[in-house]
């Protein structure tokens, strides 16, 4: 396709569109599981849900104090999620994920065809790829903002435990 710059925009054949409808799939997916394994195994309930303790003023203006000050958490803390982090994740499973699918949705004529509000609700489609990209970018940032954290703290550690589930005893972070 010729652009008014005078070069040819490259992936004419649309592999990317492709790759990126394929990503899409596999982070309904997973999501979907991630959201089913939530409600199952109590996590959301016992971790990600804010309690008692968590909802008073004080509690949170000494949680956003301490993560602006950039403090390491105590050992205890460091295993636990705190109201920031409970906030945070509940956000980006309940909102910005299912934003992103949505706006996605919204954007593909087959779906709008099929059920037209997808679109209208959103204010049209050049409204529905906005939202879509500015809340892609959000969940990029939290990603990094992840990685970032897991470097901070330990990574080998950290590591460990996303991904057996359990904490690594006072022996195994030496």
């Amino acid at each position: 396709m010729p652009t008014g710059y005078g070069y040819v925009l490259p992936d004419q054949n649309g592999w990317s569109r492709y790759l990126h409808f394929q990503a899409a799939w596999v982070a309904v997916l997973t999501g979907l599981l991630y959201t089913i394994s939530i409600l199952f195994t109590g996590h959301l309930r016992k971790d990600l849900l804010p309690g008692q303790s968590d909802v008073s003023w004080r509690s949170f203006s000494t949680t956003i104090a301490k993560h602006l000050r950039f403090e390491r958490p105590g050992d205890s803390e460091a295993w636990s999620y705190n109201l920031l982090q409970r906030l945070t994740y509940l956000f980006v499973i309940f909102v910005l994920f299912p934003l992103v699918i949505w706006t996605g949705l919204a954007m593909s004529p087959a779906v709008v065809s099929a059920v037209p509000a997808t679109v209208t609700l959103l204010g049209g489609q050049q409204s529905a790829r906005t939202i879509h990209f500015f809340v892609s970018v959000f969940l990029v940032l939290f990603l990094l903002v992840h990685i970032v954290m897991v470097c901070l703290a330990g990574f080998r550690s950290r590591m460990r435990a996303m991904i057996t589930g359990r904490a690594a005893t006072p022996m195994e972070r030496t």
